[in-house]
């Protein structure tokens, strides 16, 4: 089945990027299928509304949220079935990541419906984009649950992960969990806090995850806004022995980063990018 790369076509479903927070950030080909769709199925079609009348457009706005979505979706795909276009979107951002969605979009599929992506803005990405942390592999958690056994479980799985990990976190909770987790991980382990990412009050911040608590703690305005915090990866087991780190800061003195780090995985078998970032953090003590 031929996919249309322009123009709205009947029965179709396009998943449909949104802004997270700076309006010049959706694309033209999404103003353009806002335009041209039959309908709009919004998370929340008050405050889809106020970016519709933003875009200076007035699509059919319907409700598609995490409690009626499982009832809805029949009646959109026979819509779309019967020849309708339609547009899924979020709140902010890419649907389905940590979104609405994934039901709807499964339905189409199953019906024959095609449905077709149309990428823009996602505070997933982003966050990834300007964390400085390795991006060759990443985990996304989105947001861990908010107490209990579930969430001590996601804090240890975080603290033993080897490859970046994302997460969602809501505002009056970002301190509770930065206390949480700086106990488990090693000293030296990075955190990048995302803060408000392309609006007005947009922050970005890397260290320690120790030192970051701190600012959170200190400073109540880094507790406000939309959240996202990218984890550096662990080493394995998350520390290396005492002749481990004194053999790390000795090659420090005698070779560059990239060398240091290929020395010391050689001899600890532990992976070079973990170790990298290790070493990055010891050189700039």
């Amino acid at each position: 089945m031929t996919r249309p790369c322009h123009d709205a076509e009947a029965g179709y479903l396009y998943v449909v990027s949104t802004p997270i927070g700076n309006l010049d950030d959706i694309s033209r080909r999404a103003i353009q299928v806002l335009q041209e769709v039959d309908w709009v199925a919004a998370e929340d079609t008050r405050h889809s509304q106020g970016l519709m009348q933003q875009l200076g457009i007035s699509p059919r706005l319907i409700s598609c949220h995490d409690h009626n979505e499982q009832q809805r979706a029949p009646d959109l795909v026979a819509r779309l079935a019967d020849g309708e276009s339609g547009a899924l979107i979020s709140d902010a951002g890419t649907p389905l990541v940590s979104d609405p969605g994934y039901r709807l979009v499964r339905a189409c599929q199953d019906a024959g419906v095609a449905v077709v992506p149309i990428p823009g803005a996602s505070a997933l990405l982003a966050a990834l984009a300007v964390a400085g942390q390795p991006s060759d592999r990443f985990l996304f958690e989105g947001f861990p649950p908010a107490k209990g056994a579930a969430r001590e479980r996601v804090l240890e799985r975080l603290a033993a992960a080897d490859v970046t990990s994302i997460i969602y976190e809501a505002p009056h909770r970002v301190l509770s969990l930065l206390e949480a987790l700086a106990p488990k991980v090693a000293p030296e382990r990075e955190l990048t806090l995302c803060r408000e990412l392309t609006k007005r009050f947009e922050t970005v911040r890397r260290g320690p995850v120790a030192e970051v608590l701190e600012w959170v703690r200190a400073d109540k305005d880094q507790q406000r806004g939309e959240l996202v915090l990218v984890l550096g990866p662990a080493l394995q087991s998350d520390q290396l022995s005492e002749r481990d780190r004194a053999l790390a800061r000795a090659l420090l003195e005698e070779l560059p980063l990239s060398r240091a780090a290929r020395v010391l995985a050689a001899h600890t078998g532990l992976k070079r990018q973990a170790l990298y970032n290790y070493l990055e953090a010891v050189n700039s003590e």
